[in-house]
Order: C-alpha cells, then structure tokens, then sequence
C-alpha cells in the first residue's frame, strides 16, 4: 500500500499509536499502554481503540483494522461498514429550521412548499407531519427483517424484483398437497432457509469453510474490491467531474454536462454484489418515480466478489459466477450482462480499468449520490452494502426539489 508523502507523518509520527494499536492487538495485548481500565463485561473493541487513537481516522484505515481483527464486535468481517452512515445537507435540524415557521417541533402539511404527494413520502410513519423519526435511516440496508429474508427465499433469479410469476411459484412449491392455500406450516417450510449443507473442502469450492481468510480480504482491500481506500467527495464540496463510456459504446457521457437544470443522482454498483442486486427494484422505482425531474446514471464498477477473490455462493446460486475482468472489454461484457438482468431503465456508464471514478467517489461495491444545480453534493450514502439505502436518497432528493420550487417546475414543463 502507498500512503502518501503528506499523510506518513501522520502514520508514523504523531500516530504511532495507530501502528501500536494494530500490532499489539494482532499479539494479543494492549493497544494503548495508558488506556484507563475497563469494565470486564465489554472491553473497547478495535474500532473504539481506533477512534481514541484518531479521531477523525481515514475510512480505508478503519477498514484495515477491521479485517486485521474480525469478530471483536460481531463475529464477523466487515463490522466498520454497519457503522457507515449516509450525510445529508438535508437532516432534521436543518429542514425544520427552514420549514418549521410556526417553530413547534414539526413540519405541518401547510408548511411544506410541495404536493400532496411528495409530502406522502417524506411522511414516512405517516403521522401528517414531518418529524424526526422521518428522517430517521439508522437501519442498515442488510437489516434481516421477516420481510428482507421473505424476499431473498422469492426472487429466484437474483435481480431485486419479485414479480407475480415468482410469487405464484412460490405458492405452487409451497401448497403441499395442492389445495389451493398454504398452511402455517407450509409457510415456514417454504421461507424459512434450509438447513446449511456441510462445507465442501477448499480444494474442491476455493472458499474458506469458516468465511474469508484474512489474506483474501487484504486482497480485496488492496485491489478496492471491498472499498475504496479514498472517502469520495464530502458533503457540500463539488462533484469531481469525469468522462467515461456508456456500456453500448455508443457515446461518452461527462458529468459536468448533466448538472444544472436537474438535480443528478449516481448509482454505484456491480454485478457480484449481492446486495446490490437486491436493491434493483428499489433504484429502478426511485427512477421510474423522479426520471422527469432528477438526471439519474448509473456507473459499473471493479466486482465486488469475483471467483478469483471474495467469492459467494449466493451468486452461484443465480448465474453470476465471474472473474475479475483484466480488460476494459471484459469490464463492458459483464456490465452487459448486469444490465441485461437488472434492467434499470436509466442510463449505464462502465468505469475504467484503473477504476478512476469509482475510486474518486469511493462507489466500491456500491454507493449513492446526490448532486445539487450547482454541482454540489447534497447528500452521500454511506458505503454500500450497509449504507446503501434508496429511501434515504429519496428523501434528500424530494427535499432539494421541493427547496427550489421554481426550477423543480421548470424541470416538468
């Protein structure tokens, strides 16, 4: 890994406690020498060590951390992104100090400049006013709801949508005896997951039975197939600007040229993450919903889980079983494919090979923005998959509409 002239000073200067922290925890020891003692019962786990060492710390280095020390919270790799969270221009501080007039705590129908309809959806628990708890996203993306895992036993074919011929077969595979119902019993036989099968020797799958090793995680670390080692453009600051090619060739899209009479929103993501094909039908309703009011592009990036890195199973499962693309071409080939699958509807970009963009933006395995008129970021998610959550666009993207009334109505005519 190269760290950057300006940035060894801070790693091996001041903040040879980060090296400390990460060493001596690999040992077994303490990262801190004067840490003060600590309840038995929780002792601080790596990523709490790491925010006392450095507040502030850059996002690859929590990342690191976290795959050096798996399970000190969860169990699991992967902990630092549940705590990946989205950043909006438009919280609930400041909205209801701006739309808030009468100043009691809420946000009337009257008060909102918009219609009936936006209102509706910002009024997520539908209360008829906007209130804190609307604009209340802490929930991961990956929560496992009943509803959550209902849909991944449904969509069969792997692309987010669940349409009436999944559901009427499901309900066919589910009706035992074919009597035209499904018992309680039926119903829990047929979404609760079956039982895992004893793992398969690595020799024979190229998985680790117990998960990733920490050497194929450092890989994707390395590679930024599990996330960009750069944080992506912040809140308020202007988009980086960028040219790349639509996935038919057709015709090269800058983004500079897309900003102004709307506001713009990017969708990263890529074919082997999971999660984010799960998100598909979510994205493509986000677009079919504001397509005449919001410029929305999607740009594919590096893959998320290869067979040559962090394979999944749950890929094989529905045909998406592929290797890291070496070339530009093999790139767009994939993109084809996922394009073909998912069917956003809304136009599809494809990085380059040296995966400029999705680093710049740090849109690695998937991430959301949303860009203002003046080609500002108003809203970043967090890194997907925890962070990668349709709804909370959505409701930044109704907010900036709805502050500009007038261009939002130019936008319509």
């Amino acid at each position: 890994m190269t760290i950057e002239p300006h940035r060894r000073g801070r790693l091996l200067g001041p903040r040879t406690g980060i090296i400390t922290l990460i060493a001596a925890s690999c040992l077994g020891g303490r990262a801190i020498a004067d840490d003060p003692p600590t309840k038995p019962s929780r002792p601080p786990s790596a990523q709490d060590r790491l925010e006392k060492a450095w507040p502030g710390h850059p996002e690859w280095l929590a990342e690191l951390v976290d795959i050096i020390l798996p399970g000190e919270d969860d169990g699991s790799p992967g902990g630092w992104y549940r705590k990946a969270v989205g950043k909006t221009r438009y919280d609930a501080k400041a909205t209801l100090a701006r739309l808030d007039r009468n100043h009691d705590g809420h946000i009337a129908r009257d008060e909102f400049p918009g219609t009936d309809g936006d209102f509706a959806r910002l009024d997520r628990d539908g209360d008829n006013a906007l209130t804190g708890s609307d604009f209340d996203f802490s929930a991961t993306a990956l929560a496992r709801t009943p509803g959550a895992m209902m849909f991944g036993r449904i969509d069969r074919n792997g692309d987010g949508k669940l349409t009436r011929e999944e559901m009427d077969a499901f309900f066919a595979r589910a009706d035992s005896g074919h009597l035209g119902f499904l018992s309680l019993d039926d119903a829990r036989a047929g979404l609760d997951p079956p039982p895992e099968p004893p793992p398969a020797p690595k020799e024979q799958t190229g998985r680790d039975s117990q998960g990733p090793s920490k050497a194929t995680l450092l890989k994707g670390f390395l590679l930024q197939e599990i996330g960009s080692r750069q944080a992506g453009p912040a809140l308020g600051e202007t988009a980086p600007d960028f040219t790349i090619k639509t996935v038919d060739g057709s015709q090269e899209i800058t983004l500079s040229g897309l900003i102004g009479p709307k506001p713009v929103v990017l969708i990263f993501g890529n074919f082997t993450c999971g999660p984010f094909r799960n998100q598909a039908g979510n994205v493509e309703k986000l677009y079919r919903r504001y397509k005449d009011r919001a410029t929305f592009v999607m740009v594919y990036v590096r893959e998320a889980h290869p067979t040559d890195g962090w394979s999944m199973e749950s890929n094989d499962r529905v045909g998406v079983s592929i290797r890291q693309p070496r070339s530009y071409e093999e790139r767009v080939g994939v993109a084809q494919a996922c394009s073909q699958r998912l069917n956003l509807g809304m136009p599809m970009l494809v990085d380059t090979l040296d995966d400029a963009v999705g680093a710049r933006y740090s849109g690695m395995p998937s991430r959301l923005y949303l860009i203002d008129g003046g080609g500002r970021v108003a809203y970043q998610s967090g890194r997907g998959p925890f962070g990668f959550k349709p709804s909370e666009l959505e409701h930044s993207l109704l907010l900036l509409l709805n502050e500009e009334p007038a261009r939002d109505e130019a936008s319509r005519k």
